[in-house]
């Protein structure tokens, strides 16, 4: 490996995307990414379903929570919504 220069895994991916993208062009991004979400959706609908029902993908819980403790109110944080701005 001595002629050979030493990069780093990163470095090799971002290279590989690079050149890619030369030869397969910014459309070939644009279909594989909506062929993964596709597939992602077709795997994972039920979670995805209860995610939105939930108002969006749930949060981890603070840090000063207890175990078990997963209750918005009692972490101190409203539960639903935030209100509305003033005008």
């Amino acid at each position: 490996m001595s002629n050979k220069e030493s990069i780093t895994v990163a470095e090799a991916g971002r290279r590989g995307g690079q050149s890619t993208l030369e030869h397969r062009g910014i459309e070939f991004f644009r279909e594989i990414g909506a062929k993964g979400g596709r597939k992602t959706a077709e795997l994972y609908r039920e979670l995805l379903n209860e995610f939105g029902k939930r108002g969006g993908r749930p949060r981890r819980p603070a840090l000063n929570m207890g175990e078990g403790d997963h209750n918005r109110e009692e972490a101190g944080r409203p539960s639903g919504p935030p209100p509305p701005p003033e005008l």
